[in-house]
């Protein structure tokens, strides 16, 4: 099973190392750790912790740095609400003309509601409902993705029922390793995901006589923090192949959704290269006359946030940092083994580096967000910052152990704002019925 950890063989990269590569991030001498213009101290102290705090000028830099990459391609970029669904974060992305790539209603209505124009709306996802691809024909998304035949024909049968003309694409299988974590690998064969690859030609001639369906191309996506172009490089071919058979048969093929996937370095080590990533796109689909998309979610949001935490307590004679913030909170290295650098949030934090396992308060082994950390002990009281955070924390967070939801909070520049209020101990238990028969 692949890690998303940096190389174990190397030692962990310092605090100093783990700033210096995300340019959003410095520490100033009086103030302690800045996210861009913005003392992280000065957040904590007003809102307390946990507390995830996103940088609106890393969302807009690293979204202007894909947009410049992929310039001469005729590719749409659709971010993947998935990472992180704040209406705050989708509004960026819009100002920053991307669309979206949603899974739900919920993410739909959510990128409407934050000014998302439906005609750069795609629509994924395995299993979509009756409910979920009505909510689609009607707003006119750009496109729905289409998972299997029992899904084509649900598209089919309702685009029908509506008067509708749903313009799809068909997802494919591969069959290509992306090379990353097992739990986010999606283009393998024994994977859930796509139309095996050697049933996609035919569905596609079946999709062109079927009411209501307009096939406008293929669709893919292999998996999830890849920082290798040659999986990439391995599936567009495929791709490609498929797409010079169905139109030499005659079919047309005017799309090409490319997923996303794109890696991020979580130590020190540099991510995936959108540059890269633009050169294997013109490696194989140059020429061939097609629409292309891309649906990048970790890579845009990531390095834009951070959790704040406090340390609660130290034990096992400072073996263990206990702190406020927990699985709950960000799930990430619980469920998937994810390494993200932990550092100070003080602008002093001396003393001598041992092994340390980081860990929440939850009630469970697993609440663990590093083990055998070598780093400089923070005293209780003291916070810390959980690096890279800005996808897949806030959006996969629960109220396990009747734990609130955190506060989000916004800077941009040297200014902040709260973008989320943390959530009441008594909204954890509103809209709960005790049924009369409970008395």
């Amino acid at each position: 099973m692949a890690s998303l950890a940096p190389q174990t063989s190397a030692p962990d990269p310092t605090d100093a190392d783990l700033i210096a590569a995300r340019p959003q991030l410095r520490r100033h001498a009086m103030d302690g750790l800045l996210l861009e213009d913005v003392p992280l101290n000065a957040i904590a102290d007003a809102l307390g912790t946990p507390t995830w705090v996103y940088s609106a000028g890393t969302l807009r830099s690293r979204l202007a740095e894909l947009t410049t990459a992929l310039a001469g391609l005729n590719c749409h970029i659709h971010y993947a609400v998935k990472a992180n669904d704040h209406l705050a974060v989708l509004r960026i992305m819009r100002n920053g003309g991307a669309g979206a790539d949603v899974v739900s209603c919920g993410e739909l209505l959510r990128a409407r509601k934050a000014g998302i124009d439906a005609s750069r709306i795609v629509f994924s996802g395995v299993g979509k409902t009756e409910s979920e691809i009505r909510l689609a024909l009607s707003e006119g998304i750009y496109q729905l993705n289409v998972e299997s035949p029992a899904e084509l024909s649900m598209i089919s049968a309702i685009a029908a029922s509506m008067g509708r003309t749903a313009d799809i694409v068909l997802r494919i299988n591969p069959d290509v390793d992306a090379g990353t974590h097992a739990k986010i690998t999606t283009g393998k064969a024994d994977n859930k995901f796509g139309i095996p690859y050697g049933e996609a030609i035919a569905l596609y001639a079946h999709a062109s006589h079927l009411p209501g369906i307009r096939p406008q191309g293929l669709a893919l996506h292999i998996g999830s923090q890849i920082l290798s172009m040659a999986p990439y490089r391995a599936a567009f071919t495929r791709a490609a192949d498929m797409i010079r058979f169905l139109r030499s048969a005659g079919h047309s093929v005017a799309r090409m959704d490319c997923g996303g996937g794109l890696g991020i370095g979580y130590g020190d080590e540099p991510g995936a290269s959108p540059a890269a990533f633009a050169g294997a796109l013109r490696q194989v689909f140059g020429g061939m006359d097609l629409a292309l998309a891309t649906e990048p979610g970790r890579w845009l949001a990531a390095p834009a946030g951070v959790l704040l935490a406090s340390v609660v307590l130290t034990k096992g004679d400072g073996r263990f940092m206990v702190l406020d913030a927990a699985m709950n909170d960000l799930i990430r290295p619980s469920m998937y083994d994810a390494w993200h650098g932990i550092v100070p949030v003080s602008a002093n934090n001396g003393g001598i580096e041992r092994e340390i396992d980081v860990v929440g308060p939850v009630c469970e082994t697993g609440d663990t967000f590093a083990r055998g950390r070598r780093m400089v002990p923070v005293p209780a009281g003291q916070r810390v910052a959980i690096l890279d955070a800005g996808a897949y924390g806030a959006v996969m967070s629960s109220t396990y152990n009747s734990r609130p939801l955190a506060a989000i909070a916004m800077v941009d520049g040297g200014k902040w704002t709260t973008i989320r209020a943390r959530q009441k101990l008594e909204a954890l238990w509103d809209g709960e019925i005790i049924p009369d028969f409970t008395e």
